[in-house]
């Protein structure tokens, strides 16, 4: 057993990490905004878990959620209101019947884009699922997002931020050897 964990300890410590900047034309990095890397030529493993897009204070929590393409999200209701979430967007069009507490079954997100919900009772809750078809995907923080342990190969970097007009275009970049990279985006415009 000993040489089998010999054998395999190289290989993780061969995983490289991407660092994602994005900002505007000023050069101020934008908020809220989500990055994810598409490897070439791999075909990757259905998500196993299930995400959460709670309803607290009438406000959607989180704001943006990135989830990969199959997987499940349960939308609880943590108000003392009810609440009936919906989504007319080409990737995922669905509507929950007004409801408190937790839906019973949770919404699958079988297409990749951006799925913008609302609650047609609270005019003023929006909120985005913006579904990847990778596992690698991060959130960038005031500054910038870390995507880690990704195995060497190609990879086409993307990023995305509410009220983008234009994406920016993907990145292509190789990763090998444990490398840390870092990858700038400058946005076209909101």
């Amino acid at each position: 057993m000993a040489g089998v964990l010999f054998l395999l300890a190289p290989r993780l410590a061969t995983a490289a990490t991407l660092v994602v900047e994005l900002r505007d034309a000023r050069g101020v990095p934008i908020p809220g905004a989500v990055t994810w890397a598409i490897p070439e030529g791999r075909r990757l493993p259905p998500p196993a878990r299930v995400a959460v897009m709670d309803q607290r204070n009438r406000t959607f929590v989180p704001h943006v959620l990135t989830i990969q393409t199959g997987t499940a999200v349960t939308f609880p209701n943590s108000d003392n209101v009810r609440h009936q979430v919906y989504s007319f967007a080409a990737a995922k069009k669905f509507q929950l019947p007004l409801y408190e507490g937790t839906p019973a079954a949770p919404v699958v997100f079988d297409k990749p884009g951006v799925v913008s919900l609302g609650c047609n009772i609270h005019d003023r809750m929006s909120a985005f699922i913006v579904v990847v078809d990778t596992p690698y995907f991060a959130s960038l923080g005031p500054e910038r997002a870390e995507l880690s342990e990704l195995p060497d190969g190609r990879y086409e970097v993307h990023v995305w931020y509410e009220g983008m007009h234009t994406e920016p275009a993907p990145q292509p970049v190789v990763l090998a050897g444990g490398e840390r990279r870092e990858l700038r985006f400058s946005s076209p415009g909101k």
